[in-house]
């Protein structure tokens, strides 16, 4: 299968932080971090209490995710649903 046009489009990011970046704000945890490789910010995953990267992805519709963490390296586009390695 071929690559979505978001996937095949994004180029790696700088993280904007070292974890979520709402979290951080309201004194929460996650469990896995995620950066959007539009803008660098850094939101918590689906496994994580409050969902934050998801929740940058509706407001902001930057389409692909990539994970922050160490040894992986997969991207994910919200608008196809698309994974990528």
């Amino acid at each position: 299968m071929a690559l979505c046009e978001h996937l095949a489009a994004a180029h790696p990011h700088k993280p904007n932080s070292a974890g979520c970046e709402e979290c951080i704000k309201m004194d929460s945890w996650w469990v896995h971090l995620r950066t959007c490789l539009t803008c660098g910010h850094v939101g918590c995953c689906d496994s994580s209490p409050n969902k934050h990267a998801t929740k940058h992805f509706h407001a902001t519709k930057h389409p692909v995710m990539t994970s922050k963490e160490p040894g992986e390296h997969w991207r994910f586009c919200f608008i196809d649903e698309q994974m990528a390695e």
